[in-house]
């Protein structure tokens, strides 16, 4: 929240103000110590306290690039951007050098190339002396003059890229600006004059194609008799020619070294903008050409990953049908393996049924024949009727012994036929456990042993 610009801030050259410095700088100076401290929560008001206890300028200095409370200040102008009014004021301060140089900087970042000449050229002759920060962090000598003049030529300053600005002859065709002046060429006057005075120069010599001499006589003045007579000129008449001649002279010399100055000046600007396109049509190229590259680059890795990929999913899909393939296999022999104890089970248990049939159809039939032969001994002749008396009474009571002997004699073959029943079945179950722990490999060789001893050969032996 502290880094945001504030809400009613106008987009400069079409963006964020704080957008002009770039990503890597501007993040270092979130992070120093002097915005965090010296910069939060800064207005217009104090700001001029802030830039009032400068005492350098530059832009970012040492290995792990510190920012200067300079271009700390400038970015916190940029986040707040105070009104035109303030900057001319900062401008136009002669006391503070370097709130003049703060002010003229954001200037130079914000507005127009119009306002840039218009405000900026007069500090020209400023001649005061800055201290600038390198990037060592060594200090180095600079005057305002060189300031300002870096902020209307160079491109980046301070670490930071300047807004391109028009030319300045573009205002002169266009007569919002008039020709510069320097202070300097008064200065050439009077010092001229003055060493003209002291001593006079001989005239220089007339160029062939040069316009004649109007204090020359003409031939009229010749044939009239007013001809260029020595005795007749004042030597004061011929001194006030002979400035007159000099100072036109100077005149004409000061126009042609202006329109070869401004020629020259087009010629260089054009030369820079062409150089400049060069520059940025083969650095688009070379962009061009690494951004294809690395396309390239990256479509072959992605190829090599999606190779990759369906290798490693062909191999999982492999191994996975190796693994259901097994695990099926592994299935089909446990349940032909229960199937078979199944029916060997189902087999001994038909088996002891039909045993148990055939036991009681044993003791059915010796009871049926204990019968007959006792119905057989009581209908034999010769039969005392005492003795039959005492037989039908020994009779009368051998049926029911001979029931109750039945009676114990079925419970006890019942008995009998329960213990075997129990034997068989924990017999079975334990077989049944022992086939259930034993392993793939000794179920294998257990069905061929069963297999080969149906077939009448020896057993293999584990």
């Amino acid at each position: 929240m502290a880094n945001r610009t504030v809400k009613d801030a106008n987009s400069v050259h079409g963006t964020n103000p704080q957008y002009l410095v770039e990503k890597i700088i501007r993040t270092r100076i979130y992070d120093s110590r002097y915005w965090k401290e010296e910069c939060f929560a800064l207005s217009a008001e104090l700001l001029v306290d802030k830039a009032m206890a400068l005492r350098s300028i530059g832009g970012v200095y040492g290995g792990n690039i510190k920012p200067t409370p300079f271009l700390c200040l400038v970015l916190k102008m940029l986040q707040i951007q105070p009104e035109k009014d303030i900057i001319i004021e900062f401008i136009k301060q002669d006391e503070f050098k370097y709130v003049r140089a703060l002010g003229a900087f954001y200037l130079r970042l914000v507005y127009s190339s119009l306002d840039c000449y218009k405000y900026l050229e007069p500090l020209l002759n400023d001649y005061r002396k800055l201290r600038f920060m390198d990037r060592s962090g060594q200090y180095q000598l600079s005057h305002m003059d060189e300031f300002i003049d870096l902020l209307l030529r160079e491109e980046r300053f301070c670490d930071i890229i300047m807004p391109r600005i028009q030319k300045r002859w573009v205002h002169e065709a266009n007569n919002e600006l008039d020709g510069r002046v320097s202070l300097l060429e008064d200065d050439l006057d009077d010092l001229e004059s003055e060493s003209d005075e002291e001593e006079m120069p001989l005239p220089p010599p007339r160029p062939r194609n040069d316009a004649s001499d109007p204090t020359r006589p003409t031939p009229r003045e010749e044939r009239h008799g007013r001809g260029h007579s020595p005795s007749r000129r004042s030597p004061q008449r011929d001194t006030r020619n002979e400035r007159e001649r000099e100072k036109r002279h100077r005149s004409r010399s000061r126009s042609r070294e202006r329109e070869r100055g401004m020629e020259r000046d087009r010629g260089m600007d054009r030369d820079r903008g062409m150089e400049r396109d060069r520059m940025d049509h083969g650095r688009g190229m070379e962009r061009e050409r690494m951004d294809y590259g690395r396309g390239m680059d990256r479509d072959r890795m992605d190829h090599g990953r999606g190779m990759e990929r369906d290798r490693m999913e062909h191999g999982r899909g492999m191994e996975k049908e190796r693994m259901d393939y097994g695990r099926g296999m592994e299935r089909d022999r446990m349940d032909h393996g229960r199937g078979m104890d199944r029916e060997r089970g189902m087999d001994r248990e038909r088996g002891m049924d039909r045993d148990r049939g055939m036991e009681r159809e044993r003791k059915r039939h010796r009871s049926r024949s204990r019968e007959r032969r006792h119905r057989s001994r009581s209908r034999s002749p010769g039969h005392h009727p005492h003795h039959h008396r005492e037989r039908g009474r020994g009779d009368h009571r051998h049926p029911e012994r001979l029931e109750r002997d039945h009676g114990k004699e079925r419970n006890r073959e019942r008995d009998r036929d329960r213990d075997r029943g129990d034997r068989k079945e924990k017999h079975h179950r334990s077989g049944r456990s022992k086939r259930e722990n034993m392993s793939r490999e000794d179920l294998e060789i257990a069905e061929a042993n069963a297999l080969r001893a149906k077939l009448g050969m020896p057993p293999l032996q584990p």
